[in-house]
């Protein structure tokens, strides 16, 4: 049986640690075990991060970029094969995970500007024969530790730019489905990246806690959910580290009474039940303005969800695959009786998926209430599965209010063919992602991606121009060469 193994200083490391199974979604069998690190594998790759920095801090920003050159170019070589683990072990079908690794490309692209993002200002004579500039130096060793729904992609959020930047990387992927991150790391060593530059350990909570508390790691970044989140930048800021965690998330979507009705369901069937709903921009709320409103998008989501593809994601004309585990299967699930014991109605429900008599997997079909309100659990949790909760409310105010209410900020979209209304939502609207008839609002890669409230805990977002800030120390250097011969007083005044 396959076992995935660490990747410290340019090699393949096992150390006899602790091993996890690893699963096929779609069948539900053991594909491989991957190695847990324990506190000594990790302090291993801390160490090797730690000496290899030096040299990297001193590798011009150039050189840097044309290994990222390289290394995006071997990515897109080897796509077909990353997507495949991807599919194999989170279960996402094809066309969804090559879309994942096409966003995560785009950010080793912005890495490859390198020499641009850091150059740092410049001004002379700030005072007399006084120049003054900054800088943006590297932190030393920084660590990444990420989630099962997008074991590519928030990977590249990350250590790209952090290695661009001149820093040493260690990635803690999910023990969920480790493969893809493997090989990619694997990638990375090819294009030509010194060893112990960037380093792999797979874990869990022993390795998260030693990277937390190890004083030679200096900056975390983290993507999950919210109580992880707090825990991650409450004990990463305690022991001193620049720390940013992102965390869950409760979307809402409000459909107007102007707007493109056809249009609409189309862009909520994807946005709630693309990737079966694994997602952190995952629409999970529609909130539908007026009962004629939501009697027509119930209608047509009923028809659509009848006619939904779901089953292997490895299988062409799917549309949606598994749940990762059988016990989010079972989460899910719990939640789902929950909603149906509060009152809300369930007109669609998934729970009784047919599938094909090899798919013996965690699957669940697509799943949609109506008439939920906002004391439902349905409502107030973060589901992570393909469940939609119609609410219906009178106003674009009433809608609004429900959304700033919320204790999650990460994503929202309005539907409407008014400007004004669209104008008014995106400035009062509390939440830190916002699509105007855009249901999935994922910024690009040259713009930085991170919600408000308690779905971001730090000061800076991930990826585009927060993480070149984030990475980096930025230094402030004033000089000044007195011209020869000159001898000046003392000055007790502060100066000016």
């Amino acid at each position: 049986m396959q076992v995935i193994s660490h990747i410290i200083k340019g090699q393949s490391v096992d150390n006899n640690d602790r091993y996890q199974d690893v699963f096929n979604p779609a069948t539900g069998k053991v594909t491989g075990q991957v190695a847990l690190a324990s506190t000594k594998t990790v302090e291993q790759a801390i160490a090797a991060a730690k000496e290899a920095f030096p040299a990297w801090r001193a590798t011009p920003p150039l050189k840097r970029a044309q290994i990222m050159y390289r290394f995006k170019q071997l990515l897109e070589d080897n796509k077909e094969k990353i997507c495949a683990l991807l599919t194999a072990e989170h279960g996402k079908v094809t066309d969804d995970a090559m879309g994942e690794l096409a966003r995560g490309i785009e950010n080793v692209e912005y890495a490859c500007g390198a020499p641009e993002l850091l150059k740092g200002e410049h001004s002379r004579n700030v005072g007399p024969n006084i120049d003054s500039w900054s800088e943006f130096q590297p932190l030393g060793v920084v660590a990444g530790i990420t989630p099962f729904n997008f074991p590519a992609m928030v990977p590249l959020w990350m250590y790209p730019m952090a290695i661009a930047c001149g820093n040493t990387f260690i990635l803690k992927p999910s023990e969920r489905n480790p493969s893809a991150p493997r090989l990619v790391a694997e990638l990375l060593q090819e294009a030509g990246l010194p060893d112990g530059v960037f380093n792999l350990v797979n874990g869990d909570k022993e390795a998260v806690d030693c990277l937390l508390t190890n004083p030679d790691v200096q900056a975390i970044s983290f993507v999950g959910s919210t109580p992880i989140a707090e825990y991650i930048y409450s004990t990463g800021a305690a022991h001193g580290k620049r720390v940013q965690a992102l965390g869950g998330a409760k979307n809402h979507a409000i459909i107007m009474p102007d707007a493109d009705i056809d249009n609409a369901v189309n862009a909520l069937m994807g946005a709630a039940y693309g990737s079966c709903g694994e997602r952190c921009m995952a629409i999970s709320v529609a909130v539908c303005i007026g009962d004629k409103i939501a009697d027509e998008v119930v209608s047509q989501m009923k028809g659509k969800l009848a006619q939904l593809r779901v089953g292997n994601g490895m299988v062409p004309g799917q549309e949606m695959g598994p749940v990762i585990t059988s016990q989010q299967l079972n989460r899910i699930t719990g939640l789902i009786s929950e909603g149906v014991e509060a009152g809300a109605d369930l007109v669609y429900d998934g729970r009784n998926l047919q599938t094909r008599d090899d798919e013996t997997g965690f699957f669940l079909g697509g799943c949609l209430f109506d008439n939920v309100t906002t004391d439902m659990s349905i409502y107030k949790e973060e589901i992570f599965g393909p469940v939609l909760c119609v609410v219906r409310a009178k106003s674009m105010e009433e809608g609004m209010q429900m959304i700033n209410d919320h204790e999650y900020g990460n994503g929202t979209c309005l539907f409407t063919r008014d400007g004004e209304a669209a104008r008014y939502f995106s400035d009062h609207i509390q939440v830190g992602m916002v699509g105007i008839n855009v249901p999935l609002p994922v910024p690009s890669a040259y713009h930085s991606f991170g919600g408000w409230k308690r779905s971001l805990f730090g000061d800076l977002s991930a990826y585009g121009p927060d993480s070149v800030r984030f990475y980096t120390r930025r230094k402030t250097i004033t000089q000044r060469w007195p011209s020869s011969g000159v001898r000046e007083g003392a000055q007790f005044a502060f100066p000016s």
